[in-house]
């Protein structure tokens, strides 16, 4: 199956654009990267990868027939970026969740699960603008980053309220530090774990970034730039580091002995900044 992609460009009415394409990509044992492939473009996606959301995308459609609106990869997937630690997500959009439908597909999605890390959200139509307004930071992202895989593309013409979006980054953001404050104090003396909290930390902050950009009226940015555009205004270089730290857990899911503790404390610090910066927001 060769994924088809909805291209959007960025507007002035989007919170992100799509990440440049990377040159190369470590071996994953279960996305398939092998050291050494250079991705010549966005589109592609390791074999293995491609090949299972082909397979659980046939089921859905045999599963839900008419009822299956829309089916689209976002996040990473869609990009063609896949980490050591990224999940491979879908969201189904149906016109109803019928459990005489559903349950065909629960075999489907366990192995699509085990095979990839694939994850999927099932969303009725009439739902989608009740989650925009509920989940606006993720949604904003989704609106941007995604490529239909069938049926058709039930983001074309929307994006997030202002207000909503405004109210779900403050929230996203104070979660998001009161639950690395957490993760700190329970695992911080095992530096592997900690890692992979440090990795889990880039989405909520990314999409941040960028949903935090758009709403002061700045040029569009990928997540990834968007942070580091942020980061950069603030002239602090702990906290530039502690980006490149996170990138690095991202890959590897492990950092340099005695790394891992201070990289956290740091995100915790920029998560911070964030949200003083978002309670600025009108």
């Amino acid at each position: 199956m060769t994924i088809k992609k909805t291209r959007h460009e960025p507007t002035a009415d989007s919170s992100a654009g799509v990440d440049a394409v990377e040159s190369s990509a470590r071996y994953h044992p279960q996305h398939g990267w092998q050291t050494g492939i250079t991705m010549q473009d966005a589109n592609e996606l390791p074999a293995v990868v491609e090949t299972t959301i082909g397979a659980f995308v046939d089921a859905a459609k045999s599963a839900f027939g008419a009822d299956l609106v829309s089916a689209l990869v976002y996040g990473s997937a869609a990009e063609g970026r896949l980490r050591a630690t990224s999940d491979v997500n879908l969201l189904l959009v149906l016109g109803q969740f019928d459990p005489a439908q559903v349950d065909s597909l629960r075999e489907p999605l366990r192995q699509a699960h085990a095979a990839v890390e694939l994850n999927a959200m099932f969303l009725l139509e009439d739902e989608i603008p009740l989650a925009m307004e509920a989940f606006a930071v993720k949604f904003a992202d989704i609106v941007v980053r995604h490529r239909v895989l069938a049926g058709s593309d039930p983001f074309a013409r929307l994006d997030p309220p202002r207000d909503a979006l405004i109210r779900r980054l403050r929230q996203v953001l104070l979660n998001l530090q009161l639950r690395l404050r957490e993760r700190y104090v329970l695992v911080s003396l095992r530096e592997e774990q900690l890692a992979r909290v440090i990795a889990d930390a880039a989405g909520p902050l990314r999409s941040s970034a960028a949903s935090l950009l758009h709403l002061e009226g700045q040029p569009p940015l990928p997540p990834k730039e968007a942070l580091e555009r942020v980061v950069a205004e603030l002239a602090d270089a702990a906290l530039a580091d502690s980006l490149q730290d996170m990138s690095a857990a991202r890959e590897e899911r492990q950092l340099p002995p005695g790394k891992a503790g201070p990289t956290l404390i740091h995100l915790i610090e920029l998560t911070r900044r964030l949200r003083e910066r978002g309670e600025r927001l009108r």
